[in-house]
């Protein structure tokens, strides 16, 4: 009986941190509403990049694919949290392409379709694996892979603000959302004995934290 309720308290807690961690997403979803709002005034992206949105993308549909019970079990919030996202980056990304200059609409519109294509290919790819084990270290790695690279999206930016000595182009909520939803996940992918989400979400919160600190 004791390890039954014992069991029922580590999802409950499982359940509380994946709240937490949908909450705070919101917030970083909605971190760069003021960007937009500026851009949709001066109808222009100016310096501003729109390379984070697609690797923000990127991440979200292989993390969405991961989350489903094609692959993983008992991962309900990564798949809410991840659709959200999706949506809000594709959004964000449809506003940039059209208020950008013609060079940056091109390059923009081949990297959404890239992200689309190789979000198909893995996809389809995993699915042509019967066993299920293999699927899931085979989808957790590629998701591991995603978030690594999105790590690195802030170094996109740290060049402009030093250079302009302005933290405009990488707001502070942006990176104190980032850092409250890898916490709240890093807790839910422990709870849930899930390597792949708290080792990659662990990673995350260390790079937020060394990435503001460099500011």
């Amino acid at each position: 009986m004791d390890v039954f309720a014992f069991h029922g308290s580590f999802s409950m807690w499982k359940d509380v941190a994946g709240i937490a961690g949908n909450i705070f997403a919101f917030g970083l979803f909605i971190s760069p509403m003021p960007t937009f709002r500026r851009i949709l005034r001066n109808k222009s992206t100016e310096q501003f990049s729109g390379l984070p949105y697609i690797y923000s993308l990127l991440n979200c549909l292989i993390c969405l694919w991961y989350g489903s019970p094609f692959i993983s079990q008992r991962n309900l919030m990564l798949v809410t949290v991840n659709s959200v996202g999706a949506t809000f980056q594709l959004c964000y990304i449809i506003l940039f392409i059209m208020h950008t200059d013609k060079k940056n609409k091109m390059r923009m519109l081949v990297l959404l379709l890239v992200v689309f294509a190789v979000v198909g290919l893995i996809v389809a790819g995993s699915l042509q694996i019967p066993d299920k084990l293999a699927r899931w270290y085979f989808v957790g790695f590629l998701s591991c892979a995603s978030l690594v690279s999105m790590f690195a999206s802030p170094l996109f930016v740290i060049n402009l603000v030093i250079r302009t000595k302005s933290v405009e182009f990488m707001p502070f909520y942006l990176s104190l959302s980032t850092f409250l939803l890898s916490g709240s996940f890093l807790l839910y992918g422990l709870f849930n004995s899930d390597a792949f989400v708290y080792v990659s979400c662990a990673l995350q919160c260390l790079c937020t934290v060394t990435t503001t600190g460099v500011l």
